[in-house]
């Protein structure tokens, strides 16, 4: 293989994987917002159950203020009913006995409703919370496996740049300037497989004479359509034994 050739296609190699890098470097701030972001939604689900949970037993203290004053009406009617003098009196304060004891009633049957809800909000406080706290334990693992990753990923770019200035020292000029052109224009890639008599990344099939040149790499070709630089990789002949 042309020498150039091969180092070209190794310098796409190295570009394309600091490239990888780079990007992954970059991504950094949005991963740890997102690690943020689940423990502040666990934290925010803890807070919402534990604030139902507050409105419940204020309501439930607002129905028993209520079931005291018609407790204390009941009893006032009560009382009333041993001093009352005609049978009309006594038939009215019945009514109102009778009403009274309705009104009593139907607190204490939602003040048990409540009481009933506050059992399942309870619950669902001590859910939020375990849930929670696993949650942030997930995160706080996670937190320090991408820490590491990116350590090794910083390594990594530093170890890809160093290749780079070997690999690009040994380049002729030229050769040099037409990939680093075309690799500005293409996105950083500037080399391409040329396989079947076409180019694999614009898809574009390549004269015959072309891809027999190409075959050989020899020379630096580049595509007429992309102009990226072409090789050839060789098909393996599998000798039966």
């Amino acid at each position: 293989m042309n020498a150039d050739l091969e180092r070209v296609i190794a310098l796409q190699r190295i570009d394309s994987a600091a490239h990888d890098a780079q990007r992954r470097l970059a991504e950094e701030p949005e991963r740890l917002k997102a690690f943020d972001a689940r423990v502040e939604a666990a934290r925010v689900a803890v807070a919402g159950a534990k604030e139902r949970l507050a409105e419940n037993q204020t309501a439930r203290r607002s129905i028993e203020k209520d079931l005291a004053v018609h407790q204390g009406r009941l009893s006032k009617f009560r009382d009333q009913l041993m001093s009352v003098k005609t049978n009309v009196e006594y038939q009215a304060m019945q009514k109102e006995i009778e009403f009274a004891q309705h009104e009593v009633k139907a607190y204490e049957d939602k003040i048990l409703e409540g009481m009933l809800e506050a059992d399942d909000l309870t619950a669902a406080v001590k859910r939020a919370e375990t849930e929670s706290a696993a949650e942030q334990k997930a995160v706080e693992t996670e937190r320090k496996a991408y820490a590491a990753d990116l350590a090794g990923v910083g390594e990594a770019l530093e170890r890809l740049t160093a290749e780079r200035a070997e690999v690009v020292s040994s380049l002729s000029p030229q050769v040099l300037s037409t990939f680093e052109l075309v690799s500005r224009r293409r996105n950083g890639v500037a080399v391409a497989e040329a396989r079947d008599g076409i180019c694999t990344i614009c898809h574009v099939r390549m004269r015959p004479q072309v891809f027999n040149t190409v075959r050989r790499n020899e020379e630096i070709l580049q595509c007429d359509s992309c102009q990226r630089i072409l090789f050839f990789v060789p098909v393996a002949v599998v000798v039966a034994p």
